[in-house]
């Protein structure tokens, strides 16, 4: 961690100058700018809510910050993973002559999505406030969620990046995978209905769990238990292990194929 910090800070500028490009770039030409973070999430909300309120005549309680809740936590999963997938092919003429951390350019993604994702918790809190949802202290917890949440990006990109240098069909094959992950994640439906088993079947999805711990505080003002708490730090210690593996062993490797 610390020589992380210390590569960091040796190269502020040029992760600073990463962050403000990626953040310009990907509201270039757009006349709402910004907005778009704000915008996107509210138009899905509203497709969501219309067909499964509406014409499937859902009976979720607080069913708009239900469903945006879920919505704006796997938009966040999934800008942050796909962008950072192509983040070394982006770059490669800039690391292939110069010799900086690879991982830079995947880290300054991540917080240009992770300043996005901050932009919609606060419509969140709106959306709360509007369904007359109280808060209580059990909010100041959901930094927990949010903490692993970026790790967990972090390590999902490391992984795909790394993997697309390599083979470019991983482009196609994780849109399809985010799509199946979107319907297995309960973003739109309750999983009440299920059997016990089925809906532990759900834990091994982590993004859904992420999803349910937003929830339970926002909505149910309850504590996850310690167990669930430990789940999650397993699947992100898990997977960023996995991709800092990757990276480590591939790290010259990538000169060669981009």
């Amino acid at each position: 961690m610390n020589r992380l910090l210390n590569k960091l800070k040796q190269h502020q500028f040029l992760f600073e100058e990463l962050v403000k490009r990626d953040f310009k770039k990907k509201y270039k030409g757009t006349f709402l700018g910004m907005g778009w973070s704000i915008l996107s999430p509210l138009l899905t909300l509203l497709v969501m809510k219309l067909v499964f309120s509406v014409f499937f005549a859902s009976n979720v309680e607080h069913i708009t910050t239900y469903i945006f809740t879920g919505n704006i936590v796997f938009m966040f999963f999934n800008e942050a993973t796909s962008q950072g997938m192509t983040s070394l092919i982006s770059n490669a003429s800039i690391f292939t002559k110069v010799n900086v951390p690879k991982y830079l350019f995947l880290l300054s993604k991540n917080v240009q999505t992770l300043i996005n994702f901050s932009l919609t918790l606060i419509l969140l809190a709106i959306f709360c406030v509007l369904d007359h949802i109280a808060f209580t202290w059990k909010i100041v917890l959901l930094v927990y969620p949010i903490v692993l949440l970026v790790l967990f990006n972090l390590g999902v990109s490391l992984i795909l990046s790394a993997l697309y240098v390599f083979f470019r069909d991983m482009q196609y094959l994780w849109s399809f995978f985010t799509m199946l992950l979107m319907y297995t994640s309960a973003i739109f439906y309750s999983i009440d209905r299920y059997s016990p088993t089925v809906q532990n079947m759900f834990l091994a999805n982590p993004i859904y769990l992420f999803i349910r711990y937003f929830r339970k505080i926002l909505i149910d003002a309850s504590i996850p238990s310690f167990g669930y708490h430990l789940l999650m730090l397993f699947d992100v210690v898990v997977v960023l292990s996995v991709g800092c593996l990757i990276y480590k062993k591939n790290n010259t490797k990538f000169l060669y194929y981009v």
